[in-house]
């Protein structure tokens, strides 16, 4: 159920892109808010939901939410072959990384 639960939380476009993003760095949840051009609260469930299934890990400083990909996962392995298949080159990825801005949340 475990996997089967992972790939089903992995289905959402969002939540794909998110774990691409987290992949090679860590992510204030008001970053990923400009990136996606999505409310706090829509951003905050799509993070809520790969945290809970393990994927994502979160960090605290003072207010801020910071997320990266949770390296300890039991589904780590499945989640690198996941994201393998989305080309650094993917059009929606880069618009995202266009987007992105310096922490300014601090």
């Amino acid at each position: 159920m475990e996997v089967a639960n992972g790939i089903k939380v992995m289905s959402d476009p969002t939540r794909l892109l998110i774990l691409k993003l987290v992949e090679s760095k860590e992510y204030c949840v008001c970053q990923l808010v400009e990136m996606f051009d999505i409310s706090q609260p829509a951003m905050s469930q799509h993070l809520g939901k790969l945290k809970k299934e393990g994927l994502l890990k979160e960090r605290r400083r003072g207010q801020w939410r910071f997320y990266s990909i949770d390296e300890s996962s039991s589904q780590i392995s499945l989640i690198r072959v996941i994201l393998s298949q989305i080309d650094d080159e993917d059009e929606q990825f880069l618009k995202l990384l266009e987007k992105e801005a310096p922490i300014d949340c601090q």
